[in-house]
């Protein structure tokens, strides 16, 4: 993992969900605007574990878990895309807002994460 990535991540996650939070408040359905937020977190994911994979080969170790650490990312990784599914079986402004709170709860995911990585004693 790379430390500055980790707090883009949660950036992004964060603006995301609030963006979807409060979308779905007024009263909007999911649209381009929320799903290509929620999409943009699931990229973010998919290039973090790239660089979970690439990281202990190149040296990058983890000071925790591992093992905890790919049960984060894996998870995080499936939330957007059974958040984005259901929305989209499911239109109305409410999934909009739960949306929201799939990209609130995958910020504090990868903030976890960084924690497993970087400060985390094995």
């Amino acid at each position: 993992m790379i430390d500055w990535f980790v707090t883009v991540q949660v950036a992004v996650a964060v603006l995301a969900g609030l963006l979807c939070i409060v979308m779905g408040l007024i009263g909007r359905a999911p649209g381009d605007t929320t799903m290509g937020a929620v999409a943009l977190v699931e990229l973010l994911l998919i290039v973090q574990l790239v660089m979970a994979i690439v990281g202990p080969l190149a040296g990058n170790e983890p000071s925790g878990s591992l093992a905890e650490f790919y049960i984060y990312l894996i998870s995080a990784l499936i939330l957007p895309l059974a958040g984005g599914f259901w929305a989209l079986i499911e239109r109305n402004r409410w999934s909009t807002v739960i949306l929201g709170g799939v990209c609130l709860a995958i910020a504090v995911m990868v903030y976890r994460m960084g924690q497993i990585w970087f400060v985390q004693g094995a």
